[in-house]
């Protein structure tokens, strides 16, 4: 006789119970409701997105003058600090320093994130997000733009390569699918090829990236390509080295899943410091040379750099909060042995990163030429952020920070090895060895 199986079917004081047994309590974790909080702007960032998918540009504030806008300032951000991944995975596969492995797969899962934000946000800004794919299909070899996006989608591909280990390790991968988890995870073994690869890929287009704005004539205080990109690849090396570090320390205060090796994140944020001061140099010396002869639009837009509208944001946050302070608390051991300081430090330099990227994406777009062939006579603009561009900038935003949350408390991206370290102890006389242990 075949027996008929039962469907079980849930009463409602199962599901009560349900309730009041798992999700009452997972709400109450403090991670949980920070995850809820930041799930509140990526809905309303996709909201805005549908928006601008379905009426186009014209929707945001951005213009013929202005085209690159708020959108192109968190990319621009988003990528510079997420070159910790290539920067760090290069330190410790290719110069073999073992300590930093496991740094790495940090660095590797917020760079990850990192280009992923920065990918969303010119999904928007192109305008024709069905024609995305142009651009690997039709080449222009002359376009340092175009290099950039060919670098950055293929290093995007070999930072999907390897985040998929990290995948593989998740409890859930790994319990209901063990094939297809030792299959991801065994991606770790060609990692110094990835790092190899990344390394070339991420050089090419972080330093493209400030090529490509020295090389707009019409945009008189860019046009200047060897020193930008130095100072553009400079810059995201030490702004992701820094985030990386904070973001082990930070996670290392907040849950006891993210366990670090202090002694190697103390290094790395001494390296940060003597990198800051070399970045404070360069910045300077470029900025010193401009002024050097009038030249129309340029002397206007430097004005507005460091006297006008965008002069806070150049003097306190990208120069005095972002380099001065940071130096000297990273490398005056008396504040770097602080560890609220040094990691205030770290901060603040990931922060002057930011805010080199947008003062340099947005004073030049505030001064142009005249649009008469040959005039030379300035025009002053003024650009502020829609509310449909606010909203998925936001939206991108708290993607980042919910994704890093998630990586912390699910897939152990911070796990970097306990240092238990000895007490010192008086060498023992050999006379009080017993004769059985010499």
């Amino acid at each position: 006789m075949i027996q008929r199986v039962m469907k079980y079917r849930p009463t409602k004081q199962d599901i009560q119970r349900f309730i009041q047994d798992t999700v009452v309590p997972a709400s109450r974790e403090p991670v949980v409701r920070w995850m809820a909080f930041l799930s509140i702007f990526i809905v309303a960032g996709v909201g805005a997105a549908l928006v601008v998918f379905i009426k186009g540009l014209g929707v945001t504030n951005l213009t013929d003058l202005v085209p690159w806008g708020l959108w192109i300032s968190i990319d621009l951000s988003a990528i510079a600090l997420a070159a910790g991944a290539f920067s760090v995975s290069a330190i410790a596969y290719l110069l073999r320093k073992k300590e930093l492995q496991p740094v790495a797969k940090t660095a590797v899962f917020v760079g990850f994130i990192g280009y992923s934000m920065a990918m969303m946000m010119l999904l928007l800004d192109i305008g024709r997000p069905d024609r995305f794919w142009h651009g690997f299909v039709f080449w222009n070899i002359h376009s340092p733009l175009w290099e950039v996006t060919m670098c950055v989608g293929l290093y995007f591909t070999v930072l999907t390569m390897e985040v998929i280990p990290i995948l593989g390790h998740w409890h859930p991968v790994e319990h209901r699918f063990p094939r297809i988890s030792a299959k991801m995870v065994g991606l770790h073994r060609i990692t110094p090829v990835l790092a190899f690869i990344g390394l070339c890929l991420s050089t090419l287009h972080q330093s493209s990236l400030g090529l490509t704005y020295g090389k707009l004539v019409a945009r008189p205080i860019w046009y200047r390509p060897w020193p930008m990109a130095i100072t553009f690849y400079a810059s995201a090396i030490i702004g992701g080295i820094a985030l990386v570090t904070f973001i082990s320390l930070l996670s290392s205060k907040l849950t006891p899943q993210a366990k670090v090796n202090k002694r190697v994140l103390e290094k790395m944020a001494i390296g940060v410091g003597w990198a800051v001061l070399f970045l404070l140099a360069l910045r300077w010396w470029d900025l010193m040379n401009m002024p050097v002869g009038y030249e129309p639009a340029k002397t206007e837009a430097l004005h507005i750099l460091t006297r006008g509208r965008l002069a806070f944001n150049f003097w306190w946050l990208e120069i005095i909060l972002g380099m001065v302070v940071p130096a000297i608390i990273l490398l005056v051991p008396f504040f770097r042995r602080n560890e609220r300081l040094r990691m205030l430090a770290l901060a603040l330099v990931a922060i002057g990163v930011v805010a080199y990227r947008w003062d340099t994406n947005l004073v030049g777009q505030l001064v142009v030429y005249g649009t008469v062939p040959g005039s030379q006579v300035p025009l002053f603009t003024n650009y502020t952020p829609s509310l449909v561009e606010i909203l998925t900038g936001a939206g991108v935003i708290a993607y980042g920070l919910l994704a890093v949350t998630f990586g912390v408390r699910y897939l152990n991206v911070i796990n970097h090895g306990e240092v238990v370290e000895a007490p010192a102890e008086a060498p023992v006389p050999a006379a009080m060895v017993p004769s059985s242990s010499r």
